[in-house]
């Protein structure tokens, strides 16, 4: 069971931040979701694909006054700044590493809006929605969860005020409740696995099938609109005292020794186990029966998403 409010430290996650006139226009070239609609004080999930569509790297962005910010795993900070940056050209954009800036902080649980309220006055209303106070800034996600990101000389006060109602929790918590809420977060051991719909970052806003070009739109539109799609990411829990990793491999009987499925994501599950989204052949999962590593390996006990395919 979940605790019931927690504070979570986000050190798992770097920072980019855009800002120029035409930086808006320039992502919305580039990623997977409508960027261009995407107001002032907003936030959407997206992804970055190779241009054969497959994902380079899952994101959350949001837009305030001063720009763009899009927060990926650490790891892969650097290389993805590099790679949009080649693209830039003469365009009115700046890119920087906005990770040493801010800190980030995220808070769960049933007490989580009023925690927030007391503290800053207002909250964001609506999954998406971003709230600003001074220089803090507050992002309301799905499934009742709250990020701040505050300014590296502001965090500390920021944690002390949240932390008298709330549990202190680590980033590996943090990861947990994003796969309980069926967000997929693309590490380095599986980039280029993945086209977009197949870890459901079209069912969780993170694609639009009627903007303009970007890299890979040709397959992820192809896959849409012709029906292709065989893999789709779902919810287990794998009751193993073994830790699964992304990149780890699934098989079920109805491949035989054939992979019908990959880890995407897992993480300590509370009680016991582990939780983790996998990217599984829905065939497999209608089959029954599929398992992590092995034919013989711990079998996966799928669990209901906040969502639905």
């Amino acid at each position: 069971m979940a605790r019931e409010t927690t504070l979570n430290s986000l050190d798992q996650f770097g920072l980019i931040a855009f800002a120029g006139e035409d930086a808006q226009a320039f992502l919305h070239a580039q990623l997977t979701s409508d960027v261009s609609s995407l107001a002032a004080n907003s936030s959407q999930y997206s992804g970055y694909c190779t241009p054969k569509g497959r994902l380079l790297a899952s994101l959350l962005l949001w837009r305030t006054e001063e720009g763009f910010y899009l927060q990926l795993p650490s790891p892969l900070r650097e290389p993805i700044q590099k790679q949009v940056s080649k693209y830039i050209l003469r365009s009115k954009v700046k890119a920087r590493d906005a990770s040493g800036e801010f800190v980030g902080l995220g808070v769960a649980g049933e007490s989580a809006e009023a925690g927030l309220k007391q503290l800053f006055g207002n909250v964001p209303r609506a999954p998406h929605d971003v709230a600003r106070h001074d220089d803090i800034t507050i992002i309301r996600l799905p499934v009742g969860r709250f990020e701040i990101v505050a300014p590296h000389e502001k965090a500390a006060a920021v944690r002390d005020a949240l932390a008298a109602d709330a549990q202190a929790a680590g980033p590996e918590y943090w990861d947990w409740l994003d796969i309980r809420a069926g967000i997929p977060v693309i590490t380095p051991a599986t980039q280029e696995e993945f086209v977009p719909q197949m870890v459901n970052l079209d069912l969780i806003g993170g694609v639009s099938f009627t903007k303009g070009c970007y890299p890979g739109q040709e397959i992820v539109a192809r896959m849409h609109y012709r029906g292709r799609l065989k893999q789709r990411m779902y919810l287990a829990h794998i009751a193993s005292d073994a830790a699964p990793q992304p990149g780890d491999k699934l098989y079920s009987a109805d491949l035989g020794e054939q992979s019908s499925g990959m880890i995407v994501n897992a993480a300590p599950a509370p009680e016991s186990g582990y939780d983790a989204l996998a990217a599984i052949q829905m065939s497999s999962v209608e089959a029954g029966g599929v398992r992590w590593k092995a034919l013989d390996g711990p079998a996966l006990e799928f669990l209901p998403l906040p969502y639905k395919f």
